[in-house]
């Protein structure tokens, strides 16, 4: 059997020293592919609702193509891979929906295979079926395929989280079976199926998608927060998560998805990364003794 691969977002660590930088310190690190946080491509103004441009070479489809490959030849100088990506968000802005193509095309010119895309959180399954039914011609045009990824809204006055699109098993669910192509897939967020209000679980969500799931976003929480936190550092069951996995037979990567180099080791980012990458081994090699 192959050993799990390990992979990490790059989009942390690229805020102290730049995307490039990034994807050779993960490979330096120990890990064997990279994640392609792609949201300098379309960064998001919260307050205005609109998207801003900081000059980014992502924010322009020929840079952006240019800059991708100059990624994917950063993970091959130290020996890893891109597997997955995450388009710009949020989805709702018009703005950032324009670029969905373009976040196919650089995740096909960086070498990955699945690029995360959100839903629209506050849309039905079948609103958002029409937007994933748009993109999917260029995904398969482009090798690549979409994945959409459990979501949350924050409740305010009850200080916890509340439905919003694939937040739950049964609407992630009808959220891909919907659509009925083999292109759209799911990613599983570890971290956002344990959060208070949404009344799931990674392990109930995970076993009841499926073999759909093709994808993870890995952290940890307090069972309330999207903390992103590292995992087995708060409440998070790994090892039912890790069950769950294995019974599906999940074949896909250990995405991590957490803030905790920059959090813990602004000053020493490569001790945080090996932090990081010996955790996610742990999962990894967790994960391969279930399926022996």
């Amino acid at each position: 059997m192959e050993r799990t691969k390990i992979s990490s977002e790059i989009g942390t660590v690229a805020g102290f020293r730049g995307l490039e930088k990034s994807v050779e310190m993960l490979g330096n690190a120990g890990f064997d592919c990279w994640d392609f946080s792609m949201f300098d491509m379309g960064s998001y103004d919260w307050k205005t609702g609109r998207r801003i441009l900081r000059g980014h070479p992502l924010e322009q489809r020929d840079t952006a193509l240019q800059f991708a490959e100059k990624l994917r030849k950063a993970g091959e100088r130290t020996g890893i891979y891109c597997n997955q990506s995450h388009a710009p968000f949020p989805v709702s802005c018009a703005e950032i929906r324009e670029l969905l193509p373009l976040a196919l095309e650089c995740t096909a010119e960086a070498g990955g295979k699945i690029c995360i895309i959100h839903p629209d959180n506050n849309k039905t399954a079948e609103e958002n079926a029409e937007m994933y039914r748009e993109l999917l011609p260029v995904a398969r045009r482009l090798g690549v395929k979409i994945a959409a990824e459990n979501m949350w809204n924050w409740n305010n006055e009850a200080d916890h989280a509340f439905p919003a699109a694939c937040s739950d098993g049964p609407d992630f669910l009808k959220h891909v079976d919907l659509v009925s192509d083999p292109d759209l897939v799911a990613c599983v967020d570890i971290g956002h199926a344990e959060m208070k209000g949404l009344g799931t679980s990674a392990p109930s969500m995970i076993r009841l998608l499926g073999r759909r799931v093709k994808a993870l976003h890995v952290h940890d929480n307090d069972k309330w927060h999207d903390s992103h936190a590292l995992p087995f550092t708060m409440q998070i069951d790994f090892d039912a998560a890790l069950k769950a996995l294995a019974d599906i037979g999940y074949d896909g990567e250990i995405t991590m998805e957490t803030d905790y180099v920059g959090k813990f080791h602004k000053e020493n980012l490569e001790e945080g990364l090996r932090i990081l990458c010996e955790t996610a081994r742990k999962l990894a090699d967790g994960l391969d003794r279930l399926k022996a």
